[in-house]
C-alpha cells in the first residue's frame, strides 16, 4: 500500500495520475525492461488456461494481460493506494510490486521537479535580471567615476561649493576693506594698489571656480547631475534585486511546501500460501455446470420422448 500525501491538501488529482501511471504502458514497458514480465508470467509449469499465451505478444496484449495480474486502486476517503500484484511464484509477485512502488516513486519526483521548476522558473528569471541590472549599474557608475577621475563626485562637489563661497566672502570683505582704504587715504597709494590687486585676484578665483562649478561642459554641477542618475539607477537596481531575491526565497518555500511524497504503509511482501487456483470454487463451479448441462440434456430427451409416444 502506498500513502500519497503532502505538505499541503489536495493532492487525489496526482494519486489518479500515479495510479494512471502504474497501469499504462510505460510502466508495463519499464518492468519488461528491469523484470522480463514476459517470462515471469510464462514460467514452466504454469497452466497454459492461465498463462500468458505467446512470448512475441505485442505491446498492447502485454497490458491487457498485465491489468488483470496488476490491479491499482486509490482510495479517496482515506488517501491510500492499494497495490495488488499476482503472479505464478512468490518472489516473481514480490518482484513486481516491489519495482511498482519504485516506479511511482520516481513519477512523484518527476511531477515534483516539473511542478518545482514550472513555479519557481519565472521568480528565478527575475532575480538574474535583477542581478545583470545591479552589475550593469554598477559598471556604469565605476567607468564613470575612472573617466572623471573622482571617487566620490558629491564631496568633491560639496568641497568646491564650500571653496566658493569662503572666496566670495573674502571677496566681499576685500571690496570693503578696498572702499575703507580709498575713503581714507589716496587712491594711488600702495596699500590701496596692493589691495586692489589683492580683491582683482580673489576675484579671477572665485570665477574661474564658479565656471568649474556650472560655466562649460565639464562643469562640476553637470558631473553631479550624471553621477546623480547612475546613483539612482544603481539604487533602483539594488532594491529591484532584494525585491527578486524575496520573491525567489518565497516561491522556492512555496515550491517546497507543495511537494508531493510517498509513504510505504505496508511494504510489498512475500506471500506464504498461494491463493490461486481456488480448487474448491473450480470443483465446485465444473460440477454445478456439469448438473446444468445434465439437468439440461434430460428435460431436452425427456421433452423428445414425450412428443414420440
Amino acid at each position: 500500500m502506498l500513502g500519497l500525501g503532502s505538505a499541503l491538501s489536495g493532492v487525489q488529482n496526482e494519486a489518479y495520475g500515479v495510479a494512471d501511471y502504474l497501469s499504462s504502458h510505460d510502466a508495463v514497458a519499464a518492468l519488461q525492461k528491469q523484470l522480463d514480465l514476459v517470462a515471469m508470467f510464462r514460467r514452466p509449469g504454469i497452466d497454459p488456461v492461465s498463462a500468458l499465451w505467446s512470448g512475441n505478444t505485442s505491446a498492447e496484449e502485454l497490458l491487457k494481460y498485465y491489468r488483470k495480474q496488476v490491479s491499482v486502486h486509490f482510495e479517496l476517503d482515506t488517501g491510500i493506494t492499494e497495490l495488488r500484484v499476482r503472479a505464478f511464484r512468490p518472489k516473481d509477485a514480490h518482484a513486481i510490486a516491489s519495482a511498482l512502488m519504485q516506479l511511482g516513486e520516481q513519477r512523484v519526483n518527476d511531477m515534483n521537479r516539473r511542478a518545482f521548476d514550472a513555479s519557481v522558473a519565472s521568480a528565478l528569471r527575475q532575480f538574474a535580471d535583477a542581478q545583470k541590472e545591479v552589475a550593469a549599474s554598477q559598471a556604469r557608475l565605476t567607468s564613470f567615476r575612472q573617466s572623471q577621475g573622482d571617487i566620490d563626485p558629491q564631496e568633491s562637489g560639496a568641497a568646491q561649493t564650500k571653496l566658493v563661497t569662503e572666496l566670495d566672502g573674502q571677496v566681499a570683505a576685500a571690496r570693503a576693506a578696498l572702499a575703507t582704504m580709498r575713503g581714507t587715504i589716496s587712491s594711488s597709494s600702495p596699500q590701496v594698489i596692493a589691495q586692489q590687486q589683492r580683491l582683482t585676484s580673489l576675484e579671477a578665483q572665485l570665477a574661474a571656480y564658479r565656471g568649474r562649478l556650472s560655466g562649460n561642459a565639464g562643469a562640476t554641477a553637470i558631473r553631479l547631475g550624471e553621477y546623480e542618475n547612475l546613483r539612482i539607477q544603481q539604487k533602483f537596481a539594488a532594491d529591484r534585486y532584494q525585491t527578486a531575491a524575496a520573491l525567489y526565497e518565497k516561491a522556492r518555500e512555496d515550491a517546497s511546501r507543495q511537494q508531493l511524497f510517498i509513504a510505504r504503509v505496508v511494504e510489498a511482501n512475500v506471500p506464504q500460501q498461494a491463493l490461486y487456483p481456488k480448487r474448491l470454487q473450480i470443483v465446485a463451479t465444473v460440477a454445478l455446470a456439469l448438473l446444468l448441462v445434465y439437468a439440461i440434456g434430460w428435460l431436452v430427451v425427456a421433452g423428445v420422448r414425450e412428443h414420440s409416444v
